[in-house]
């Protein structure tokens, strides 16, 4: 596999790479990438293939949206074969009660302004980036197909939103006749899999697509801790991924070393591969710093988990899902052994999904 292993995402026609270059760190040079560094990742990315760029009006205050304008104009001819995926929701008027959310007048304001910052007339994906809920899901809806209709989105996807959310606006979608939701953005990683619940459930019944972010867990997965270097990485780093630092994920992170040598990749390749060959993953999410950060994660493209690997890594990780998750199970063995009926009549046995 690589870049260029197109995957049709959802119910569109539209074909998007394995591989999403993010661009959460572009122009933030105190934590993330300078411009000149980002400019040489999108080179980099679509040198190799790469056809989908993700980014938000507010990330870097919408420089890395403008940065992408910057490598746009540089390479004008790139623009048609690419699939410029923006994001709206964020305030970027503080103080400004309308300035974010996805109301029908915050969307049309965020996505003028988005378009301005990336200097085209439309953008292929446009994401909720993430759950409003002091806005009805039908006006968000009918305010995204208004923008479909008008040609300055080209489809569309809900980031960090509820199952039930998600579903109720598919089927509204559906029902209406509208452009469905193309996919849906998850934090997924092999220390975060509480999604494989009811949002994969969700999304498996929609059949709406599934781009996962966080493959790394915030670096916790890329190698670069260890047992003796944790009480030190911990200190210098967020709370989140002090959070991590287990002797369960040092467990996980032996299996990912031993599973690297044995492929001879970089360690995040395997974390990464493991998200990327999902059933229910279209394309996977990366965000760099570094153009060795992008080789590492392109690795993950040449990786084929055995099964065993694979039954390893899914052990090791498996999560404990909210009810009802737990209960059906235990009744579908129940139902296998002939315990349970409904009028008189044996039920299908229900299928967990890991």
């Amino acid at each position: 596999m690589d870049l260029a292993s197109y995957r049709t995402l959802g119910r569109t026609g539209l074909r998007i790479s394995p591989l999403i270059l993010g661009t959460l760190t572009f122009d933030d040079p105190g934590w993330g990438a300078d411009q000149d560094t980002a400019l040489r990742l999108l080179h980099r990315y679509v040198d190799a293939g790469g056809n989908t760029l993700d980014t938000a009006n507010g990330y870097a205050g919408g420089r890395a949206e403008q940065t992408i304008a910057t490598f746009l104009r540089k390479n004008p001819s790139l623009r048609d074969g690419l699939v410029l995926a923006t994001k709206f929701a964020g305030n970027m008027h503080p103080g400004d009660p309308n300035g974010g959310g996805t109301g029908r007048k915050a969307v049309l304001r965020q996505l003028d302004a988005s378009l301005a910052r990336l200097g085209t007339e439309h953008v292929d994906l446009y994401w909720q980036h993430y759950f409003d809920q002091h806005t009805p899901i039908e006006e968000t809806i009918g305010t995204l197909q208004d923008l479909v209709t008008a040609g300055k989105i080209r489809h569309y996807g809900l980031s960090d939103t509820p199952a039930w959310a998600v579903t109720r606006a598919a089927s509204l979608a559906e029902s209406r006749g509208l452009a469905p939701v193309a996919a849906i953005q998850v934090e997924y990683s092999l220390l975060e899999r509480t999604v494989e619940g009811e949002l994969f459930g969700a999304a498996r019944a929609m059949g709406i697509g599934v781009t996962p972010w966080g493959p790394l867990a915030g670096g916790v997965l890329s190698g670069k801790y260890t047992r003796t270097g944790a009480a030190e990485a911990g200190r210098a780093g967020w709370a989140s991924t002090r959070a991590r630092l287990t002797e369960n994920t040092f467990t996980l992170l032996d299996a990912l070393h031993e599973i690297a040598a044995e492929q001879r990749v970089p360690v995040p390749a395997v974390a990464l591969a493991w998200v990327t060959h999902r059933p229910e993953v279209t394309a996977t999410i990366i965000g760099c710093r570094t153009i060795e950060q992008l080789e590492n994660n392109l690795a993950s493209l040449a990786v084929t988990l055995s099964a065993e690997q694979l039954a390893t890594l899914d052990t090791l990780t498996a999560p404990l899902l909210p009810f009802p998750f737990g209960f059906l199970e235990s009744s579908a063995v129940d139902l296998a052994q002939g315990g349970a009926t409904i009028n008189g009549v044996p039920s299908r046995l229900w299928q967990p999904s890991r």
